[in-house]
């Protein structure tokens, strides 16, 4: 479909089994018009919001034989693009040679009794289009020869400076359905069979334009036997689907990250996690009464999508495989051998084993890999090893116990997670926000009710149990603070 990073529509074609709607059905140029224009130049120009009122316009950009155009005394706003051969378009002076009056445009920033003085200062020393730049407009067909499935390029009306590959998908007297191949509905428009706004096949490679390539999909398996992580629940893990898509990146996006949030044991701790931007990418999450909505960034490139996707994972401290462009085969090769190597230290650990079992696990960070237990360390770490992986490879020769300090203030990330975990082993899943947050003794002590329920996404439940936690600390030490339950 792509050759050297460009579309190429002769394989797309065979691959779709479709065919171009034929020259013939289109009011344009057999051969594109030469652009001849130049930035900044002035020309006279139909309000697109107002088709009887003519207006100063500016050309404020170029993409092959198409300008854009920006009504002078107006915003950016409503910047509008018009082909160099459209019958809307005309040399200043045009109004005044057919005893018309130039209007200000709708929108116009200014006291309309202004308009005079402001278009003697716009036009005064401005570069004035010539004759020669505007292109007299094709003929129109001589009726709709257009068929469902004829293959097409034609203006994104929501982004008009773009041209994409396009489907006719309805045919109804006069108009056709576009249809933007690779995306769904949202940008589809019903238009007139001699619109401007599409072109044969080829025409963007004549004329110089861009053509935009379809919407890219993808698909995203979800690897149920991978290790989720403390963020998500295994349970509802093994109730995702099998593979969100094909389909549009957003639209994937999406769908695996609301997955997410709602196999996660708590929905707002992993919605916390997720990484926030300005797209139209919405995900939810439910936390009691209440729904928090976020946006995710934009993906329009593969790589951002798997970009994403990997922090993701990474934050949630899940296997980098549960996640994948492809199906595992079998169980998964690193969480096997993570497992194992569980195993192997829990039956080389001098402490008995009944022991081990009453004791929490503590979870530390390392930069080692698991084969560093032999000697062999990695000489780069391209990415953050998961909390999983950590586990399994962060013990050392030295099985010196860690004195812990008598006093809650001194007390590092580990301490204060380690100290939750002896104290209530059912507060485990709820610890790796702390690390997350950086919760040393300190902020431990200064933390209350409102700080755990509203930053750490936590519910009325275990906020109620850490309060109690830190209570006692603080009685224990004489610390002063905020009060738990505030």
């Amino acid at each position: 479909m792509r050759r050297r990073g460009t579309f190429n529509w002769e394989d797309y074609m065979k691959e779709t089994g479709s065919q171009a709607a034929p020259a013939s059905c289109f009011k344009q140029s057999s051969t594109p018009p030469n652009n001849e224009f130049k930035n900044g130049m002035k020309i006279e120009a139909c309000d697109p919001r107002n088709l009887t009122s003519i207006s100063i316009a500016t050309v404020v950009g170029m993409q092959g034989p198409r300008l854009r155009l920006r009504l002078d005394g107006s915003d950016n706003k409503n910047d509008f693009w018009r082909l160099v051969d459209c019958s809307d378009l005309h040399s200043v002076g045009y109004c005044e040679r057919n005893g018309g009056l130039l209007h200000p445009p709708l929108g116009f920033r200014m006291n309309a009794s202004s308009w005079p003085i402001f278009l003697q200062k716009t036009l005064n020393g401005a570069e004035i289009a010539p004759e020669k730049c505007f292109k007299s407009e094709p003929p129109s067909p001589h009726s709709n020869d257009f068929k469902v499935g004829m293959k097409l390029e034609a203006v994104d009306r929501k982004n008009p400076q773009l041209i994409c590959p396009a489907t006719v998908g309805a045919v109804s007297n006069d108009q056709i359905y576009i249809t933007f191949d690779g995306w769904r509905g949202a940008f589809d428009y019903w238009c007139r069979f001699d619109s401007r706004d599409i072109f044969p096949v080829g025409w963007c490679a004549k004329s110089g334009h861009p053509l935009q390539p379809p919407g890219q999909k993808v698909c995203v398996y979800i690897n149920r036997s991978c290790n989720p992580g403390s963020y998500l629940n295994p349970r509802k893990v093994q109730q995702l689907p099998l593979h969100y898509g094909p389909g549009t990146l957003h639209r994937v996006l999406r769908e695996v990250a609301q997955g997410c949030i709602e196999c996660g044991n708590h929905e707002q701790t992993v919605f916390n996690l997720l990484k926030d931007g300005t797209s139209k990418i919405i995900v939810t999450a439910n936390n009691g009464n209440k729904t928090y909505t976020k946006r995710l960034p934009s993906a329009f490139k593969i790589s951002d999508f798997w970009s994403y996707l990997e922090g993701m994972m990474e934050e949630l401290g899940c296997c980098e495989n549960f996640l994948s462009s492809q199906p595992l085969e079998g169980r998964c090769s690193k969480c096997l051998k993570v497992s194992t190597h569980r195993i192997k230290i829990e039956e080389d650990s001098p402490e008995p084993r009944e022991s081990r079992h009453h004791k929490a696990p503590r979870r530390r960070y390392s930069n080692e890999s698991i084969d560093s237990q032999k000697g062999i360390r990695m000489h780069k770490i391209q990415r953050k090893m998961s909390a999983y992986e950590a586990e399994a490879s962060s013990t050392t020769s030295d099985h010196r116990p860690h004195k812990v300090s008598t006093d809650p203030s001194d007390w590092s990330i580990d301490d204060v997670i380690n100290h939750i975990c002896d104290t209530d082993a059912a507060l485990k899943p709820h610890t790796e926000i702390f690390r997350k947050h950086e919760i040393d003794g300190k902020a431990l002590l200064l933390l209350n009710s409102d700080m755990m329920m509203k930053y750490l996404g936590l519910k009325l439940g275990p906020v109620l149990k850490l309060c109690n936690i830190v209570d006692k600390l603080r009685n224990s030490t004489g610390a002063s603070g905020s009060s738990g339950r505030k």
